[in-house]
């Protein structure tokens, strides 16, 4: 019988850059409901994010600690989530909250005969929850110092915050040895994330979280925890499945925005209604890569004239952007005076350059990081013919989000080219996608290239418009 233990699954090894290429637009709040400057409701701002000067001594002890930095930071974590749980879970489930048994520290590096779960933690570079000891554990030679180093403290507050959702799942009967993996590896997201919630909104005693760059790192986290991608006859193919990078950031989101109780209702249901037809799996013998060619740009363009079929298609250049009423957005701009469309192709083909596998990269770089800015320009098109709509504001920044979301799931599915051919987004381009929402932002950002704060709200209004159509987006951000 296997054990039954969760861990946290993200490759650790390079940087998520969570600075934008685009520029950030100013204004004033719209609504409290859909305010472009706001997260869920919450002001976007920056500021600083991690453990606070005055925090209070940690309340809990590790066994196998070495008493340095990393482990302070995790007890730290771990003191702090338990006291949102002490609240948390009686308004959610009834009952007494319980703390995890015991907390458990390793280095993956050394032999010191630690055992978590039953096994030795020799070369474990993770962190977990066990099921029959319920215990929560972490390795703190490499695991939690990398992440640390890539997303700042906060994402120990991600990683840990997510196993701790596991031991709430446990404690609250809502998963059993029939539960998909799937299903309790997206609670204990959606957990997190109302966890985080509340440590934005101002009631952690011991960690700051800024709804800017300090959301925006723990997204980069929670990105980073995605599944590989799999091709259909890969053999690992429905096993310890953790879902996509799109489907864990909403999972994330859920909990953030609605709360626990949103948490609770994630099942396969309402998984597979989320994941609707996008792809899952590779073709056999693909690799999902489309080269960036003059070619396969007019292939897109061509496509989305096929499904959009506007009255004034956009014309596509791959010279300089020339545009009296707009600035340059490269590698890919949008005029809206002559319904223009420039490419700078060696800098599109640079942005989908996938990385290297020896990187372990930790973010999803790839075809449709470029293609889905491209797709993003030609949206700002179908805006224009739209009318009635700004296309230089935060509003049309997200509206383009949305509708690029809009134009994915379409191509999702096998879609004409004027010579005849067919294409097709495959596994991996959504969180490429996802991945350049928070990164760079220009495939949500306005016709200037300029996006709003807040990585969550891009992303936020990305999804609507995978899951919804061009009205849904055009009422949304109006």
């Amino acid at each position: 019988m296997p054990r039954q233990l969760a861990v946290a699954v993200i490759a650790v090894s390079s940087a998520l850059l969570v600075t934008s290429c685009s520029t950030t637009l100013q204004g004033s709040a719209v609504s409290v409901f859909d305010d472009p400057f706001s997260v869920a409701g919450m002001p976007a701002t920056d500021g600083p994010s991690g453990l606070r000067s005055s925090a209070p001594e940690p309340t809990r002890d590790v066994e196998g600690t070495d008493d340095g930095a990393i482990d302070q930071l995790a007890r730290q974590a771990i003191s702090d989530i338990e006291e949102y749980w002490e609240g948390a879970y009686n308004e959610s489930f009834g009952g007494e909250f319980r703390p995890v048994r015991e907390l458990i520290s390793w280095d993956a590096n050394g032999f010191d005969d630690t055992e978590f779960c039953g096994d030795s933690t020799f070369g474990i570079v993770n962190a977990g929850y066990c099921f029959p000891d319920k215990n929560i554990g972490w390795d703190r030679g490499e695991f939690l110092p990398a992440l640390a180093k890539e997303f700042g403290d906060v994402s120990v507050l991600d990683v840990l915050g997510h196993e701790y959702g596991h031991a709430v799942q446990d404690q609250a009967g809502l998963v059993d040895d029939d539960t998909p993996v799937l299903v309790s590896e997206q609670q204990a997201d959606c957990f997190e994330g109302a966890y985080l919630r509340w440590v934005a909104e101002g009631n952690s005693a011991r960690f700051t979280v800024s709804t800017g760059d300090g959301l925006n790192n723990v997204l980069a986290a929670v990105i980073a925890s995605r599944d590989p991608v799999l091709s259909e006859d890969d053999p690992n193919v429905g096993y310890d499945e953790h879902g996509s990078a799109f489907e864990r950031v909403s999972a994330f989101q859920f909990g953030f925005t609605d709360g626990v109780q949103a948490c609770a209702s994630i099942d396969m249901q309402e998984i597979e209604q989320r994941r609707g037809d996008l792809p899952v799996l590779l073709p056999e013998d693909q690799t999902g890569e489309l080269a960036i060619t003059e070619k396969s740009v007019r292939d897109v363009i061509g496509a989305m004239d096929n499904l959009f079929s506007p009255r004034n298609p956009p014309q596509l250049n791959f010279e300089a952007a020339d545009c009296p009423d707009a600035r340059p957005s490269p590698p890919v701009s949008f005029c809206p005076a002559t319904n223009t469309i420039a490419v700078d192709l060696p800098a599109l083909a640079e942005m989908g350059t996938p990385g290297e596998v020896e990187e372990k990269v930790t973010h999803a770089r790839g075809d449709n990081s470029a293609y889905s800015v491209l797709m993003s320009r030609y949206m700002q098109a179908i805006q224009l013919e739209h009318g009635g709509v700004a296309l230089d504001n935060a509003e049309a920044a997200l509206r383009t989000a949305c509708l690029t979301g809009v134009a994915t799931a379409k191509l999702s599915k096998d879609s004409s080219t004027p010579d005849g051919n067919t294409i097709t987004l495959t596994a991996g381009d959504v969180d490429e996608a996802v991945s350049g929402m928070l990164t760079n932002g220009l495939a949500a950002s306005d016709v200037n290239g300029e996006s709003v704060p807040s990585g969550f709200s891009r992303i936020d209004a990305f999804r609507v418009g995978v899951l919804g159509d061009q009205e849904r987006c055009f009422k949304r951000f109006d």
